[in-house]
């Protein structure tokens, strides 16, 4: 291979392992906490490697630049605060096929995505970092269960973090499998393998699983994956072409969920590694390295019943531990945007208790009562002339609207 394109194609590779390893674990718990089994679970990671990889390939070639897709790990975070829902697993698929409606949706009908855009950004944000709490607080319950098993992976982490911080999480990753498998080796634990392939389920609409998964899902990747996604490229110099992105998104989604997997979005973290001079000096040929990331992802679907087995197989807080720890940059960036304007703290602090609690009223759970509680707050304590203003410093439109919505700027 020219040395020219050995770069982009590497790069490619590692945003993928990156991607991938640091955060599936969070993936599998959302699936299972909704009702999938190992094999569905290891059905909807396949499926979600697959059409995001496809996406990559797709769009990157077409358009030219690092359009890098993602599974919605928010969204992942918010299966898991959900917990199941009535209908089972079947509700829980039918609630990703509205989600990826939703998005493409968003595209074709401009109203929609200013009605999310009307959500002000410290609501949403508060209610983001309310669903990460509990998955960031599994490093220290796991700790202090088992301490020898989970101390290494936490201590490897964190020297990572300072010395090398893009492998802080893979390597805390293949840590935890090598304490899985010297688990299993000790005869604690047994490893199901089972050959790659698609457990399919038809969805079931319900509407206590579409007001507490879908709505929560959708609106969590939107604010927190598609439109950072969009910024991350733009400070990159490039420009998403934002309806084709949310069609393809939306219609993998909807594809991609009777084989159980729940979101496919724009990257916004590991976006940046493709769109960077790390990919390649020349912009014009950093889209090679997101084709290398979506060929990557196709191969890395092959290994989605392994990577489950291991899960089933770890003991338990090793590999909810990684999860915690990928997560905790995530967490800590919602929150601070949730709390930073000091005006609107109440209302966010609502919003985040509320998305943390264990609430689960007429069948719904904590994230969609969050956003209910949250804009009533909101609503409450802001007030007219308040709001006028904040119109104002925010050149129109809803609150804080058009501080983060990319509609206008990228179709």
């Amino acid at each position: 291979m020219e040395r020219s394109l050995a770069q982009p194609v590497g790069v490619g590779i590692v945003a993928a392992l990156v991607g991938f390893t640091s955060s599936f674990a969070v993936v599998v718990a959302g699936l299972g906490a909704v009702g999938a089994t190992s094999d569905q679970a290891a059905s909807g990671l396949l499926a979600l490697c697959v059409v995001q990889g496809l996406g990559m390939i797709w769009l990157s070639r077409r358009h030219r630049a690092p359009l890098t897709l993602a599974w919605s790990t928010p969204g992942a975070a918010v299966l898991v605060g959900a917990g199941g829902v009535a209908g089972g697993w079947p509700a829980a698929v039918g609630a990703f096929v509205v989600c990826g409606a939703l998005i493409g949706l968003t595209a074709a009908w401009p109203a929609l995505g200013r009605l999310v855009a009307a959500i002000p950004v410290p609501v949403a944000q508060a209610m983001l970092a309310g669903v990460l709490l509990s998955l960031c607080l599994q490093p220290l319950v796991a700790v202090t269960a088992a301490p020898l098993l989970v101390a290494p992976v936490i201590v490897l982490w964190l020297l990572l973090a300072r010395l090398a911080p893009r492998w802080a999480t893979p390597a805390a990753f293949v840590l935890s499998v090598a304490v899985v498998l010297g688990t299993v080796a000790a005869g604690d634990g047994t490893l199901a393998l089972r050959p790659p392939g698609l457990a399919l389920t038809a969805p079931a609409l319900t509407l206590p699983a579409i007001v507490g998964i879908a709505l929560p899902l959708y609106v969590v990747t939107m604010a927190s994956q598609n439109v950072p996604g969009v910024s991350v490229l733009a400070s990159f110099g490039y420009t998403v072409p934002w309806r084709e992105t949310l069609l393809v998104t939306g219609a993998g989604t909807v594809v991609g969920a009777f084989a159980g997997g729940h979101a496919v979005n724009l990257a916004a973290i590991t976006a940046a590694l493709p769109a960077s001079a790390e990919a390649h000096p020349d912009p014009r040929r950093r889209w090679v390295a997101t084709q290398s990331a979506g060929w990557a992802y196709l191969v890395l679907a092959v290994l989605s019943p392994l990577v489950t087995a291991l899960v089933a197989a770890a003991p338990a807080g090793v590999f909810e531990t990684v999860a915690g720890l990928a997560l905790l940059a995530t967490f800590g960036s919602a929150l601070s945007a949730a709390l930073r304007d000091e005006q609107h703290r109440v209302a966010a602090t609502a919003t985040f208790l509320t998305a943390a609690s264990p609430l689960v009223l007429l069948g719904v759970g904590s994230a969609f009562w969050a956003l209910v509680v949250g804009l009533a707050v909101w609503a409450l304590l802001t007030a007219r002339p308040a709001r006028r203003a904040h119109r104002r410093a925010a050149g129109g439109g809803g609150a804080g609207a058009r501080q983060w919505w990319p509609w206008r700027a990228t179709r």
